[in-house]
Parts: structure tokens; C-alpha cells; sequence
């Protein structure tokens, strides 16, 4: 097999294994931590770097005037959201009564004082597809315990009350969970960012409510105008989401079951600095989002081609009309049936949208990374890896096809950097010359353009 064969090989297993064995692996963080069962492992995601402690709570948002177009009998829009925030000095405080738990499920506990416990990783029935998943990655379904992963941030602890903090919206891949890139929620809100990470369920592979329904897939195959309907409603799911921070803002209680935000959520948003960004089909989401909604001022791509079918030309309004606001493309890897490096100088999709802007569209670019570079896959798989040294064949092509070559740490590091500079510059207008140009300390990232 020559190289470029052997590489298509490899994306094809991240793509056809990855995108749904670990690509839905939802999970699976980078710290070993002790077993819990005879041959199964429990990893946690690598600390946020912020002067900020994280909390999480969930938000339960209804549309009642939309259903989804996949889905002839849902009525009414359910959207569920986790959002992440800048947790108080105290934030441990309230496990000293226990007069709150977390429900599991993705509810808030409702009194607003929350449990001072870190927040589960996933809800129960995201962890039950990762196990099945896990199975198709040729692993032992229970290898992984991933009932028992926790997070950094602490469920439903008081907000920190140095705010109000800009907010940033984020929009998963497609099929893929809000929960994917706790990478950059925790490291977000660590800086003294409130972010609001919304599922799209029915096209999400499981979405838990608080009432106990499982909202499951009802995606087709990925057509150019499946994927035109799936980040239409995106969109109107952003909208609703935005709606429901606002109401928030304002005193109001937005989530559909009535439970309480946690303690000072409200009064720390800042709705006049948001920003939007997203992995993969979220990433076009954020810039189509940003075409019809001018609350959203900063937009963030990562790896997310933009258009709908890049090979036939199937344009996005985005690739029209490009953005006429801050903007960022990270993108990695190379791509395409002559697999070119994945960015504007190569592909007709980014090239349209970055000539069609009005302001200079920041582009970086991961060369030894690859589309799942920019989740938590950075840090899981190399995590399994070492934890659990699988020994089928299709193992390292499914890592490489998925997360490249790229160095873990160094990755991680980087992205951290840029994504949290970009919405420092442009929500906060405080910017750090790593945005200027290649930096030493980042030699991972290439700005795309530089000579």
C-alpha cells in the first residue's frame, strides 16, 4: 500500500470506527485513577489551567411551536444544555448540609446550591452507547468504567461573584454530544467564561431528559440536504438557547421543569460579549449562526469544513457570504481524495467563505493533528492506549485516522491557547500576541498565510 493509501485507510477507520466507535466516544479522559472493577479503568479529563474553579448545571429549553423534521411525531423542541461557569471561592460549601444531590440524569438539583461534587462525565445513556461503541473499537464493552468518570467542574456550586463573564455557545459535531469537548468548556470557563454547550437532539446519538426519555437518532445518511436540515436546526436551536440565557439574565427560571439555576447564574452573563464556536458540523453552525444573529459577535471553527459538499460545490450562505465579524478557523490534518492540507490554501470550502469575508479570518492549522484533534479524543485515546494496550490490528490506524501524530500535551496546549485568546480578544478586547503570528512556545499551530 503506498503513503497516500495507507493514509485514506487510516481516516477511514477514524472516520467509519472513530466517528462511531471513540469519534461517539463521547468520553474517555486522560488521567489513570484506580479500577472499580476487575479489568476496567476510570480515567479523568486533564485539569482546566484558569484561576477559576468550574461548575456545571443543565438547562431543559422548549420550543413549543417546532418539532424536527426527521422526527413526524415530536411536537415540541426539546434542547438540553450543560453550562459550564466560574464557580465561587466557597464552592464546596454546600456538601457540609446535604440538603442537595445530583439527579444523574443532567438535571439541576433545584435549590441552587448544589452538591460540591464533580459532575458526572456523561449522562447514563451517552455512557451506554460508549459501551457499545468501545465493543466495535474491538475493546471489552466494560474496559472502560465510564459510569464512573467525573469532570473538574462541580455540579450546581453558587457562580463566582466577580462577574458578569462574556458567554460562549458551543455546538457539538454532527451525531456527536454536548459533553464531547470538555477540553475547552472546563479551560473556557476556568478563564472566566460562562459556556452554554447545546445537544441537537434526535440527530445527537443520545440525548437523556429529565423525565426519563432517551432521545435517540433519527438521522438519515448525511446527504447535502440532510446536513442542510440538520444545521437549519441548529440554528433555531441556538436562537432558543440564546433566548433561555436571556430570560436568565433577567431573573427568570427558562428551564422547563422549573428547577432553580444555580446561585448568582443569572447576574453573571454578560449577554452583551457572546461568542460561538463548535467542532466539525458545529463549526458551521457558529458561522451560519452568525449570518442572521448579531448577538453572537465572535466565531470559532474547529476542523469544520464549511459548505455542504465541498467536492460538488455545495455552498453554504457562509460560503456566500462569509463573516463580517471576528472569525477563526483551527483546522488539522489533510483531507480530500488527494489528501491536501486541511485549509484555505487548498480547499475550495474554506477559501470561499475566507475570500467572501469583510474582516481578516484568523486561520491555524495542526498539520500533524486530525479532525478529532480538536475533542477530547487529543487526550483519550492516547489515554486508553496506555492504560489499556489494545492488541487488535485496526487499533492504531483508528488512533492515527483520528487524532494524527501531533503530540498530546503539546496539543492540548496549544489549542487552550488560541481558543481562549481568540474570545479574550474579541469579548474582552484583551489581546495576547500569540494571535499576531507564530509563536515558539506553540510550534504545533501554523498560521495559515505566514510566509
Amino acid at each position: 500500500m503506498n503513503t497516500a493509501n495507507s493514509i485514506r485507510a487510516k481516516r477511514a477507520a477514524a472516520y467509519g470506527s472513530a466517528a462511531l466507535v471513540l469519534a461517539a466516544s463521547f468520553s474517555v479522559p486522560t488521567v489513570l485513577n484506580a479500577a472499580t472493577d476487575p479489568g476496567s479503568v476510570v480515567l479523568t479529563p486533564p485539569e482546566p489551567t484558569g484561576p477559576h474553579a468550574v461548575g456545571r448545571t443543565e438547562l431543559h429549553l422548549v420550543d413549543p411551536d417546532r418539532g424536527h423534521p426527521w422526527v413526524e411525531e415530536a411536537t415540541e423542541r426539546d434542547v438540553m444544555v450543560s453550562v459550564w461557569y466560574p464557580a465561587g471561592d466557597g464552592a464546596d460549601a454546600s456538601e457540609e448540609d446535604g440538603s442537595s444531590t445530583s439527579s444523574g440524569n443532567g438535571t439541576a438539583s433545584g435549590d441552587g446550591t448544589g452538591t460540591g461534587e464533580p459532575a458526572p462525565y456523561v449522562t447514563p445513556s451517552v455512557s451506554g452507547v460508549l459501551k457499545s461503541e468501545m465493543e466495535r473499537g474491538g475493546l471489552h464493552r466494560d474496559s472502560v468504567d465510564f459510569d464512573a468518570f467525573r469532570v473538574n467542574a462541580l455540579q450546581d456550586v453558587p457562580v463566582a461573584d466577580t462577574g458578569p463573564f462574556p458567554v460562549v455557545l458551543y455546538s457539538p459535531g454532527l451525531e456527536q454530544s454536548r459533553f464531547l469537548n470538555t477540553l475547552h468548556l472546563e479551560e473556557l470557563a476556568s478563564h472566566g467564561y460562562v459556556v452554554a454547550a447545546m445537544d441537537h437532539p434526535y440527530e445527537t446519538l443520545a440525548v437523556d431528559m429529565p423525565d426519563g426519555r432517551v432521545l435517540r437518532t433519527g438521522a438519515p445518511s448525511f446527504s447535502a440536504e440532510a446536513l442542510k436540515e440538520a444545521v437549519a436546526v441548529r440554528r433555531e436551536d441556538t436562537r432558543l438557547v440564546l433566548e433561555g440565557l436571556t430570560a436568565l439574565s433577567g431573573g427568570g427560571s427558562p428551564d422547563a421543569g422549573g428547577q432553580e439555576p444555580p446561585a448568582g447564574l443569572g447576574e453573571a452573563l454578560d449577554l452583551d460579549a457572546v461568542g460561538m464556536f463548535g467542532h466539525s458540523a458545529g463549526g458551521l453552525t457558529a458561522a451560519e449562526v452568525m449570518l442572521e444573529d448579531d448577538r453572537v459577535d465572535a466565531g470559532l471553527d474547529l476542523e469544520g469544513t464549511i459548505g455542504y459538499h465541498v467536492g460538488d460545490g455545495v455552498w453554504s450562505e457562509a460560503n456566500l457570504r462569509g463573516a463580517d465579524r471576528p472569525f477563526a478557523l483551527l483546522t488539522a490534518g489533510r483531507a480530500g481524495a488527494a489528501l491536501e492540507p486541511h485549509h484555505s490554501g487548498y480547499s475550495a470550502g474554506f477559501r470561499t467563505f475566507v475570500e467572501a469575508s469583510s474582516v481578516d479570518v484568523l486561520e491555524l492549522y495542526m498539520a500533524e493533528g486530525e479532525h478529532f484533534s480538536y475533542t477530547d479524543h487529543q487526550w483519550a485515546l492516547p489515554a486508553i492506549d496506555e492504560a489499556l494496550q489494545p492488541g487488535n490490528r485496526s487499533w492504531p490506524d483508528l488512533v492515527e485516522g483520528s487524532i494524527g501524530t501531533v503530540d498530546p500535551e503539546e496539543s492540548v496546549r496549544a489549542q487552550r491557547a488560541y481558543v481562549t485568546a481568540f474570545f479574550d480578544a474579541h469579548l474582552r478586547g484583551e489581546r495576547d500576541p500569540i494571535l499576531d503570528g507564530p509563536s515558539p512556545d506553540l510550534p504545533v499551530m501554523e498560521f495559515v498565510g505566514e510566509d
